[in-house]
C-alpha cells in the first residue's frame, strides 16, 4: 500500500524570476524593492478571497514600504493598468479579486505610524491586523473598538474600505464612525489628507474635490435625504451625505464634514489609503452576558429589536447551525453547554459593558428566583410582556453569576462575568 506522502506531497510555491515576465512584471520587479509576483501559482491564489468569486489578477505586488507603494502606482498609471488593494482578502462579496494590479499591504505594510495616548487616537498602515493593533494597545488601556468577527485575519486598510462594523457597533458605530483621518493617493497621483474640515483643505486637487461634493451636496439635499436608507451601516454606494448626516448616529462628535468618510466604505475605487487614523477607546472596566434562548429563529430574530432599547454593546445572533458547530468542537462544548437551554433553535448574546460591576448585572433584567417575587417584576418591568418570565434557575461561581430564565419566547440564561 502507498503511503499518503506518496500520493500526496505538499506544494512549495516560489516567486517566479523576471525573466520572461511581461513588461509590465519586469518594470516593477526593477523598480521595486518587495516582492513582484506574475507567475501562475501567485496570480492563482490571488485570485479568490472569502467570497464564491474567482477572477485572476493581472499580477500582484507585496510592496516592501510606502517608497514601494508610491512607485507601484506611477508605473501602474503610466501602463494604464487597474490598481485592487488587498488587505486579509476576508471579503465575502469579491471585492479584493479583480483583473488588475493586486497590491498587498498585509505583508509588510503593517506599522504604526503615530500614537497619542491622551488624545486616544492612532495612525497606522493599511496591512495593521486589527488583532495585531488591540494586543499594542492593551498595555496602554486602550482598544480600538470595530471588532469584526475576522479581526485575527483583517486589515484596517480593508476594514476601511469596507466600512466594517462588528459586534459592538450599537454602542461604538463603524468605521465611519471611528475613522478620523486617512492619508491617500489619489487616480492622478495627486497625495491628499482626508480628514475634517476644520481644518482648512491644502491643495487644489483636493479643494476642487471638496467644492464639487458641496455642490452635489447642495444640489441633492432633498433627494439625498429622501433616498438614503437610515441605517446604521451602509455600503452601498459612496458617503456623498457626509455634509447632511442620514445615519441614524452622526459621523462626527463635532458635526462637522470630514473627508475620510468619503472613503470608508468606497472599497479602495476612490483613492489608495497609505496611512489611517483611527479613534480609539478605553478598554471595558467590567462585562456582563446574557445568553437568551429561543424555540424558534423568527422570536430570536423578533426580540432583537427589544433588547437593543435596552442600550446593551452587543446584540448577536446565533442560529442553530452554529451552535451545532460549537458543540461539534471539544474546545467550545463545555461553555456552550452551560449557556444552552434544552436545545433552542437561536440564541441571543447580549452583552452590557462598564465600569461599575455591580451596576451591570442588574442591567440584565432577569429575575434571579421565583421565590424572589418582589425583585423579578422590578427587574423585568424595562422588557416588553412577551419577553417576561415564568422558571427560572440559579447558580453560583467564584467571579460569576449564572442565571436561566424560561421567557414565553424562548428561555434565556444568563453569564454574568467580572
Amino acid at each position: 500500500m502507498l503511503s499518503p506522502t506518496a500520493i500526496a506531497k505538499p506544494l512549495h510555491f516560489f516567486p517566479a524570476s523576471a525573466g520572461g515576465a511581461s513588461p509590465l512584471a519586469q518594470l516593477l520587479a526593477k523598480n521595486l524593492r518587495g516582492d513582484v509576483l506574475f507567475d501562475s501559482a501567485s496570480r492563482g491564489r490571488y485570485s479568490t478571497d472569502a467570497s464564491i468569486y474567482q477572477i485572476t489578477p493581472i499580477g500582484v505586488v507585496v510592496p516592501r514600504d510606502q517608497a514601494d507603494v508610491l512607485r507601484a502606482l506611477e508605473i501602474a498609471r503610466d501602463q494604464n493598468v487597474a490598481v485592487l488593494s488587498r488587505g486579509a482578502g476576508t471579503s465575502q462579496c469579491g471585492q479584493t479579486v479583480g483583473d488588475a494590479l493586486i497590491i498587498d499591504n498585509s505583508k509588510w505594510l503593517c506599522n504604526v505610524i503615530a500614537f497619542d495616548a491622551n488624545a486616544m487616537t492612532i495612525t497606522v498602515e493599511p496591512g495593521m491586523v486589527l488583532d495585531h493593533l488591540n494586543a499594542w494597545l492593551k498595555p496602554h488601556g486602550l482598544w480600538f473598538p470595530v471588532d469584526v468577527s475576522t479581526s485575527a485575519q483583517c486589515t484596517i486598510g480593508g476594514m476601511t474600505g469596507n466600512n466594517s462594523c462588528g459586534s459592538r457597533s450599537i454602542e461604538y458605530g463603524n468605521m465611519v464612525h471611528n475613522v478620523l483621518s486617512v492619508d491617500a493617493v489619489l487616480a492622478d497621483g495627486t497625495q491628499a489628507n482626508f480628514g475634517s474640515l476644520n481644518t482648512p483643505v491644502s491643495g487644489t486637487r483636493l479643494q476642487n474635490i471638496v467644492s464639487s461634493l458641496q455642490t452635489i451636496a447642495t444640489r441633492e439635499r432633498t433627494e439625498l435625504a429622501e433616498r438614503i436608507p437610515k441605517v446604521l451601516r451602509r455600503v452601498a454606494g459612496y458617503n456623498i451625505d457626509l455634509f447632511d448626516c442620514q445615519n441614524p448616529r452622526a459621523y462626527t462628535d463635532d458635526g462637522v464634514a470630514n473627508l475620510a468618510h468619503l472613503l470608508v466604505g468606497s472599497e479602495g475605487t476612490l483613492a489608495y489609503s497609505r496611512q489611517i487614523t483611527l479613534k480609539l477607546c478605553p478598554l471595558p472596566v467590567h462585562k456582563v452576558l446574557g445568553v437568551v434562548n429561543f424555540q424558534s429563529f423568527y422570536k430570536a430574530m423578533d426580540s432583537a429589536q427589544h433588547i437593543v432599547t435596552l442600550k446593551p454593546t452587543a446584540v448577536e445572533l446565533v442560529d442553530r447551525t452554529m451552535i451545532e458547530l460549537a458543540l461539534s468542537n471539544p474546545a467550545f462544548r463545555p461553555v456552550v453547554e452551560k449557556a444552552l437551554l434544552g436545545q433552542p433553535a437561536a440564541i441571543l448574546l447580549v452583552e452590557f459593558a462598564g465600569e461599575d460591576h455591580a451596576a451591570l448585572v442588574p442591567r440584565l433584567l432577569l429575575p434571579l428566583h421565583p421565590r424572589q417575587e418582589a425583585r423579578g417584576p422590578d427587574r423585568l418591568r424595562a422588557l416588553p410582556h412577551h419577553l417576561r418570565t415564568g422558571r427560572v434557575a440559579q447558580g453560583h461561581r467564584r467571579h460569576h453569576h449564572r442565571q436561566a430564565t424560561q421567557w414565553p419566547g424562548g428561555r434565556g440564561a444568563g453569564d454574568l462575568c467580572r
